[in-house]
């Protein structure tokens, strides 16, 4: 007589342990949250520059945020007055 093991019939098997699938679940939820946070920041950068095909990409291409993190630091529009503080005029003494 086989004896049938009908453990590969379960909808939701896994062969790992339960406690290594709860001890991994506070690093996915941090995983999805980095996600989430870079690429909103990153579809922001890209639409409030006009960049239309960059907030395509980003939006459609999932990448755990690395292709986010090339566009900020790499491609991103930089406005001068964001980054620089430069009063309107100098005045000197005479």
């Amino acid at each position: 007589m086989v004896k049938s093991s009908h453990m590969h019939y379960y909808p939701f098997y896994s062969p790992f342990a339960p406690a290594l699938m709860l001890a991994l679940l506070p690093f996915l939820m941090l995983v999805a949250l980095w996600t989430v946070v870079i690429k909103g920041y990153a579809l922001w950068h890209a639409a409030r520059s006009s960049q239309k095909w960059w907030f395509i990409a980003l939006l459609f291409i999932n990448t755990l945020g690395i292709l986010e993190v090339i566009y900020l630091i790499w491609f991103r529009k930089n406005s001068p007055s964001a980054h620089s503080h430069t009063p309107a005029h100098h005045s000197s003494p005479q």
